[in-house]
């Protein structure tokens, strides 16, 4: 009796996904709970287990294949009962005798077959060669090498000409030509829809970083003891400015689902983090009834998820406003792109110090530039203004936030 290994349920917003790597082969001995193979779709990487103890016997799907929801991709064969996996047993290597010095002189000299019959065919000396295999060893690629400069018996030059141009050598141009995965295919494919499909425009505004900063210096040391040792970093700022200004201005929180309007009685934000695959937003659920630790602690781990590629579908999907920071590479202005159906998104940048006239006199004063790319079909320029601009007034004096005023 076999098991058959299925791909796991897929939900309705991914329609299929691919075979990304197999982790065994088949005739190879797998664990319960092993990960056989990681499919990737349009979002996340996902693992699927091993069902049982037993031996991969047979797989359907290979590397780039296509595979849907609970399709059959390969079948196992359980072990019988009472039976064991026995772990692999080590390859006995027979010793060698230990040459005498003599023979390690030449022995480190010495090619491989492959390379001794080329240097034998090109009447190539072996001394003339510079190994770079083990102890000076020889190697087919160090023959070749060889071979291409021409320096075993080159013959005489003629004299360059200061008229005749120099041939540009068009060795070691080296290219890799690899498959664009689906989740970059996917950003490139939303990126393309944005800006085809929407009215998008960005309206910009600075702000004064000086209160954020203090507030951070001041309580610190004091929230990570709190906290179990979470910083306070600035995107839970942004993040609760944004929740108020969203509640202040809703069409920026809404979205357009074909002739209709959606108005969203809650703010779940997505977070755009960088991952190793490419961009991912993965979304804080009803941020509006978060504070600050546990808005740091959230996009914390969603950080370490994606690096470690486990995040899940789940924690992708939906959310109605996003804030990018583009700051943590250095970029001091940019244009974000609407992340559809959402009409809005914030864009954080660098904190600069730069000269700023205050009553009169010039002080220097840490700076940041904010961006708001917004769909013009449903939020008109005034409101955007607006809304850039309490979040400028909420983050220039952070008692508000506290205050909701």
């Amino acid at each position: 009796m076999t098991i058959e290994l299925n791909a796991p349920t897929l939900p309705e917003s991914v329609p299929d996904g691919t075979i990304a790597s197999w982790h065994r082969k088949a005739g190879e001995t797998v664990r319960r709970d092993e990960a056989l193979v990681d499919i990737e779709t349009d979002k996340v990487v996902i693992e699927v287990p091993s069902p049982a103890d037993g031996v991969l016997k047979e797989i359907y799907k290979h590397t780039g294949d296509t595979v849907l929801s609970n399709e059959p991709i390969g079948r196992i064969e359980p072990l019988a009962p009472g039976e064991a996996i026995e772990p692999p047993a080590a390859a006995e290597v027979p010793e060698q005798p230990r040459p005498l010095p003599a023979e390690e002189s030449r022995e480190a000299a010495a090619a491989g077959p492959a390379a001794r019959r080329m240097m034998e065919e090109n009447e190539l000396d072996p001394e003339d060669i510079q190994g770079s295999g083990k102890g000076g060893r020889i190697t087919r690629q160090d023959v070749l090498d060889r071979l291409k400069t021409g320096e075993s018996d080159p013959p005489p030059a003629p004299a360059p000409s200061s008229a005749a141009p120099v041939p540009q050598s068009m060795e070691n141009r080296k290219e890799e030509r690899v498959p664009m995965s689906r989740l970059r295919a996917r950003v490139a494919q939303r990126l393309l829809e944005a800006s085809n499909s929407t009215a998008m425009l960005t309206t910009f505004n600075e702000v004064d970083m000086r209160p954020v900063m203090e507030i951070r210096k001041r309580h610190q040391e004091r929230f990570q003891e709190t906290h179990d040792g979470v910083r306070l970093g600035y995107m839970s700022f942004f993040v609760r400015a944004s929740i108020e200004a969203l509640k202040r201005f809703p069409a920026v929180n809404a979205s357009i689902d074909g002739g209709d309007i959606v108005y969203h009685g809650y703010q779940d934000i997505g977070v755009a983090v960088s991952s190793p695959r490419g961009l991912v937003v993965p979304v804080l659920r009803d941020a509006d009834n978060m504070g600050f630790a546990r808005i740091e602690k959230e996009i914390l781990a969603f950080g370490e998820k994606a690096r470690a590629g486990k995040l899940a579908i789940e924690e992708l999907a939906g959310g109605t406003f996003t804030i990018s920071n583009g700051g943590i590479f250095g970029s001091l202005l940019s244009t974000p792109i609407l992340n559809p159906p959402q009409t809005a998104i914030l864009g954080m940048h660098k904190i600069q110090e730069r000269p700023m006239a205050v009553e009169g006199e010039i002080r220097i004063l840490p700076m940041m530039y904010l961006a708001l790319s917004y769909d013009h079909r449903l939020i008109d320029g005034k409101e955007a203004v607006q809304f850039l601009v309490t979040i400028k007034e909420l983050l220039e004096d952070p008692t508000r936030l506290v205050l909701e005023i």
